[in-house]
């Protein structure tokens, strides 16, 4: 059982002010979409009017999500920190526990782990030559004697020397390798004084060149300069004599001559053609007046035509309806002629089948027999 904790009322108090607030400002939307809704609209226009509401259902709809997603959040958060918190606590009641009521003194293996059960024993052997010994008890070991210390200080000096001989050898070493770098930087010194002085030659030369350079440009600047006004001087003199061309000639003139072609009189220039006569203009659309003429007279004989044919259609339609009936009548006249022979003869069968039964049911007698006996006895 969760026992409810001042933090947890004080998370849950902020959630519920802020959840009020929200649903206020909803409201406040809501109220505004009513107010644009029931307000005086005439002067807006109608389209303005329903994107406004729609962006204000959409906008409120979607802080309604995001409030209660906030909430959700907010109760996530508050669930998962009560989680931990009982679960620390306990943790907490779990190790108290043990520490009250389930020391490692009070163990049964106590004595397998026990820290001070090294102390509390003899030490392993106490000379050389101590008769617990034994080979099976491999507590002596080559390097392990008595006379240990004294080994390792012999040990020590001996390190000593040969580090201290490691060290005069290392700083021959750094000697002959300073000495080396000397010469390597006094080498690299001239190779550089070298560089620098090669360097400022080439430099001494390209400035040369530079101004070599700079002085041909110049030179074929104005030289172009002057090539350009000439030939801007030329293609001005040029346009000006081209345009007096054009002006004086027949290429621009409203002559219809000029653009006859040599093929024939039906035929023109395109690129001298100025476009038809009036005459011209008033023969095309008398021709064009002829053939609507005619083709609203063709129009009008094809109407007629299919006025004929579907008034033949329907003549035929109606030749063939009288002559079903005419046949039908026919064949209704047949059927009652054969009825009454039908029924004429069904009544002559009856006659004779009763003829044939009276025939049948009179029994002959000896005198019928007789009659026909005329032997002589």
């Amino acid at each position: 059982m969760d026992i409810v904790q001042p933090n947890d009322l004080e998370q849950a108090f902020c959630v519920a002010r802020r959840r009020h607030a929200e649903l206020c400002r909803q409201n406040q939307i809501f109220d505004a979409r009513n107010r644009i809704l029931g307000g005086d609209t005439k002067t807006w226009d109608i389209q303005v009017c329903e994107r406004k509401i729609k962006e204000a259902t959409e906008k409120a709809r979607h802080e309604t999500f995001a409030a209660e997603l906030r909430h959700n959040d907010k109760m996530m958060c508050i669930l998962e920190s009560r989680e931990r918190r009982g679960r620390r606590h306990l943790c907490k009641a779990l190790r108290d526990f043990q520490q009250s009521f389930q020391k490692p003194e009070t163990r049964r293996e106590f004595d397998l782990s026990d820290p001070l059960a090294r102390r509390r024993e003899f030490p392993a052997r106490q000379g050389d030559n101590d008769a617990r010994n034994t080979v099976s008890g491999m507590q002596r070991f080559m390097g392990e004697d008595l006379n240990f210390h004294a080994r390792q200080r012999f040990q020590q000096e001996q390190n000593r020397e040969w580090f201290l001989q490691q060290q005069r050898e290392w700083q021959k070493a750094r000697a002959d390798q300073k000495r080396a770098e000397d010469l390597y930087t006094e080498a690299r010194l001239q190779f550089d004084q070298t560089a620098q002085d090669l360097q400022h030659r080439e430099r001494a030369t390209r400035r040369a060149v530079s101004a070599a350079v700079k002085q041909f440009n110049k030179t074929q600047a104005s030289e172009l300069a002057e090539r350009k006004s000439l030939e801007k001087k030329q293609e001005l003199e040029d346009d000006l004599a081209h345009i007096s061309n054009l002006l004086r000639g027949d290429l621009l003139s409203e002559d219809p001559q000029q653009a006859a072609s040599s093929f024939g009189p039906h035929r023109v220039v395109p690129d001298r053609w100025k476009g038809m006569s009036q005459a011209q203009l008033g023969h095309i659309r008398l021709a064009q007046q002829q053939q609507m003429q005619e083709k609203l007279r063709l129009q009008e004989e094809e109407r007629q035509r299919d006025a004929d044919w579907d008034r033949q259609r329907v003549e035929r339609a109606r030749a063939e309806v009288l002559c079903e009936r005419q046949q039908g009548r026919r064949q209704r006249d047949l059927r009652r002629a054969l009825d009454g022979s039908n029924r004429s003869l069904a009544a002559e069968q009856l006659r004779q089948r009763n003829y044939m039964k009276e025939v049948c049911t009179n029994h002959a007698t000896d005198d019928y027999f007789t009659q026909f006996n005329t032997r002589s006895r």
